[in-house]
Order: structure tokens, then C-alpha cells, then sequence
């Protein structure tokens, strides 16, 4: 197995795929990447020499940000943001989408499950009432 920057390659992947494992890069730096060290997108990563992952690392390392260096400076970005209170860092604090997607109808990722707010059909909460009553009478039946 391969190790670049802290990161295992799978032996199987074809290097172009793996290298996109790294956070940080992606298919077209990767590919870049890839022509500097004259190394083919098909060569699986068992196949690479430790010259060849010796060159990979030191590019990589040189001329990219990755894993917790690009991470960091993220954070801080977005840290930034919140500290001035742009919109985009106020979208930030409240965990809503930032870019201004619609939040009406999407969003659930961000906003996470739905909650129902509003009435409640009768049956709905007779079934809610049976439950809780149901759940308080449980621990006593089995003490």
C-alpha cells in the first residue's frame, strides 16, 4: 500500500482515481499532477515504484494545498465570516445553505430532519397520547 501525505492508496484503484482520494485534489490536479510526473492514468498503485511515489509527494506537497493545511484555512475562512457578520457567515451560524439556495422545499441536509409544525389531526394525537401513556405504563409492568 501506498502512502501519500498521511494517506493510504488502495493497491487495486488506478492512480488517477486514488490521487483524488487526498482532499485537496481533484480529477483535473490530478491529472495535472500526474503529466508532470510522467506517470500513466492507468498504472494501478501497486505498480508504482517509490521513486515515482517519491515524486508525487514532493509535488503534491510543493505545489498543493491538502488534507489539514487546506482544512485549517477553511475553517479560518469561514470563522472570518462569522466574526463580521457578513450574510454568508450569518447563513454559517444559523446552518442554513450559504450559497442561496432555496430552503422552502430542499435544504434537508443543512437543515436536517423535518419537524411538523402546525395542527395535528385528531387521530394523530390520540395515537401520541396512547404512546406516551403506553410508555410511562411499560417500566412499571416490568419491575
Amino acid at each position: 500500500m501506498a502512502r501519500i501525505l498521511g494517506i493510504t492508496l488502495p493497491d487495486e484503484k488506478r492512480i488517477d482515481y486514488a490521487i483524488t482520494l487526498i482532499y485537496g485534489i481533484g480529477w483535473n490536479n490530478g491529472k495535472k499532477i500526474l503529466e508532470q510526473v510522467n506517470i500513466k492514468a492507468e498504472t494501478r498503485v501497486k505498480n508504482l515504484t517509490e521513486e515515482e511515489i517519491k515524486k508525487l509527494t514532493q509535488i503534491i506537497d510543493k505545489n498543493y494545498k491538502t488534507e489539514g493545511d487546506l482544512r485549517e484555512i477553511i475553517n479560518e475562512n469561514i470563522k472570518r465570516l462569522k466574526e463580521i457578520g457578513c450574510y454568508r457567515g450569518i447563513r454559517h451560524i444559523k446552518g442554513l445553505p450559504v450559497y442561496g439556495q432555496r430552503t422552502k422545499s430542499n435544504a434537508r441536509t443543512k437543515r436536517g430532519k423535518r419537524k411538523t409544525v402546525g395542527a395535528l389531526k385528531k387521530e394523530v394525537w390520540a395515537k401520541l397520547d396512547q404512546n406516551k401513556t403506553g410508555a410511562e405504563a411499560a417500566p412499571e409492568k416490568t419491575k
